[in-house]
């Protein structure tokens, strides 16, 4: 039988799904409006302004769920750019996700946005909220494989920070920057473990943190008050000396939302925190583990920087996406739902 289109009114709404590491990606292809500005940010501060019922069209139930994750292909007034694109989830719109870079690194060459792939890599220029992020496509004989991008310039942002925690008392946290800011706390400290504990008891922790660090610390960023914002804490198992092993980590972002994947900007951020401890060395390969799900991504500080009057490094960080359908959404205006809902 032909796959056709049921009744409906308006434009459709056509997406790719992929996943990175367990974590989704719905990237937005057609059936979005004209997304009005002259930059991405101002365009991000648009989609926010203008569309975000489109935004819970597609990240909420029933077409999403609670832990969606989405990708809107935006231009980017940056000449050596490929593509811009916008995030969004549960709770709105970040500045920097490091699964999605990865799938859409992908994406990117398996499409077309880039008109001539090179073997054994091709590089991909990913125009972020947080800046131009360059990622490499492995690619051989018309096929794409795993993927690394080079983040933004990641610095910790504060470390040995104290903050009272309802339910908790006084924790101490760390703050840092890979493309957005977390908190960043031994998941011990709170009696879990970030392989075994309940994701429940996980999520309380660390909304607790966010919560905490979002009252009593003022975050700020040298190029952009739009990235001056705490995007979520991220739990970890304690390991951040050097080591073979993996070191595991789950993050819990946005309006508790978590993630899937040992997350990319986290791990950016992890990375750089490490390496201002003096934890790491440059070009020291770490493996780290989603909590979660076990998958993994490899990290890894490669030059230093600056980022306004912080010291900084440019983290390289590597991990696999796959593809895992296609969907053409439809509205009827009868359906009282049709804008989306979620349970919390």
């Amino acid at each position: 039988m032909e796959m056709q289109l049921p009744p409906h009114e308006g434009d459709e709404l056509s997406v790719v799904d992929m996943h990175t590491g367990g974590e989704p990606l719905r990237i937005i292809i057609s059936g979005y409006p004209e997304v009005k500005g002259d930059s991405v940010l101002s365009r991000r501060r648009y989609v926010r302004e203008h569309l975000d019922h489109l935004r819970r069209v597609l990240m909420f139930e029933p077409r999403g769920h609670y832990d969606m994750y989405g990708a809107l292909i935006v231009d980017s007034e940056i000449p050596e750019a490929d593509l811009g694109v916008l995030f969004m989830h549960n709770e709105g719109y970040s500045t920097m996700c490091g699964h999605a870079v990865i799938a859409l690194g992908r994406f990117a060459v398996d499409y077309k946005l880039v008109k001539e792939p090179q073997s054994p890599e091709t590089q991909v220029n990913i125009h972020c909220p947080c800046g131009l992020v360059k990622a490499f496509v492995e690619y051989s004989n018309g096929k794409t494989g795993g993927v690394r991008f080079l983040s933004v310039p990641a610095f910790a942002f504060a470390t040995d920070l104290t903050v009272t925690v309802e339910g908790f008392g006084d924790i101490t946290v760390d703050i840092s920057y890979g493309g957005a800011f977390y908190a960043f706390v031994d998941a011990q400290r709170f009696g879990l473990d970030v392989t075994k504990s309940r994701t429940r008891d996980l999520v309380d922790a660390a909304t607790a943190v966010t919560k905490a660090v979002k009252s009593q610390v003022k975050l700020h960023h040298p190029t952009s008050d739009d990235l001056a914002f705490l995007y979520g804490t991220i739990l970890t198992d304690g390991k951040d000396d050097y080591s073979s092993e993996p070191t595991a980590n789950i993050c819990v972002f946005a309006e508790a939302q978590v993630d899937r994947s040992p997350t990319g900007s986290g791990v950016t951020a992890r990375v750089a925190l490490q390496y201002h401890k003096g934890l790491i060395q440059l070009n020291q390969i770490r493996t780290f583990q989603s909590g979660a799900t076990g998958s993994q991504f490899t990290g890894k500080a490669v030059e230093e920087t600056k980022c306004g009057d912080f010291k900084a490094v440019v983290v390289e960080v590597a991990g696999r996406a796959f593809y895992t359908g296609v969907s053409r959404f439809v509205q009827e205006p009868e359906d009282k739902l049709t804008h989306g809902f979620l349970l919390k």
